[in-house]
């Protein structure tokens, strides 16, 4: 089993909201069939330890995964996170040079895992987004894929909160499906934050909020 040693010194990172990976190709992928995820009853030991390794990572500016160094990004993060478990979730994905660590991730769940667009995700889950930021540099909306995260837990409002990198570090994000377009509540309440940045010029109809931007759920774990 992988160790994670997280370190604590600054390095150089992009200045952009969404998560930055390495290249990827420009062709949207295509849609597919989605099933639902089941509930358990009670949280397994396997989900509850990767929820456990994902919340010690939080506010971390570096990773390491014994001695093996880790792309600081999203999908980088997302993989170290699971590497500690046994899990490499870049591992049978297609040999394709442009594919982004995100796009890596999602193959390798489609074939090992599940993916789905269920209501309520299980802690342990990933999560995806489109569009967080315009990565081929078109100025369009056809940025399949572009950011991962790892559900920690779903707040009785149906608020899931997920621990992923965004900007300059790894945090806790919040997404809200019932209410995508709102930010706050009037109490002050976070139900979605930003995920994409605000630019002036950005047609009417991008979304710049988690609950605008997400596309898919991905099991890896058992139930």
């Amino acid at each position: 089993m992988m160790r994670l040693l997280v370190i604590g010194t600054t390095i150089a990172l992009l200045t952009l909201v969404g998560c930055a990976t390495a290249p990827v190709e420009q062709a949207p992928l295509p849609r597919i069939d989605t099933v639902p995820a089941q509930s358990p009853a009670a949280l397994s030991r396997t989900r509850a330890a990767v929820v456990r390794t994902a919340a010690k990572l939080v506010g971390a500016t570096t990773l390491q995964s014994n001695g093996r160094r880790i792309a600081y990004d999203c999908a980088g993060v997302t993989r170290a996170i699971f590497l500690e478990h046994g899990i490499d979730l870049y591992h049978g994905s297609p040999a394709d040079s442009n594919a982004n660590g995100v796009r890596l991730i999602f193959a390798h769940v489609r074939r090992h895992g599940t993916v789905h667009q269920s209501p309520v995700p299980q802690p342990g889950d990933l999560v995806f987004f489109d569009n967080t930021w315009d990565f081929n540099g078109d100025g369009r909306l056809n940025d399949p894929l572009t950011h991962v995260g790892v559900v920690e837990r779903v707040d009785p409002d149906g608020t899931v909160i997920f621990i992923s990198r965004v900007a300059d570090a790894i945090e806790r994000h919040h997404m809200n499906l019932a209410l995508p377009h709102v930010h706050k509540t009037a109490d002050g309440r976070v139900l979605n934050d930003y995920i994409r940045r605000k630019r002036p010029g950005d047609p009417d109809d991008m979304g710049h909020l988690t609950g605008e931007l997400f596309t898919f759920y991905g099991t890896r774990l058992g139930q």
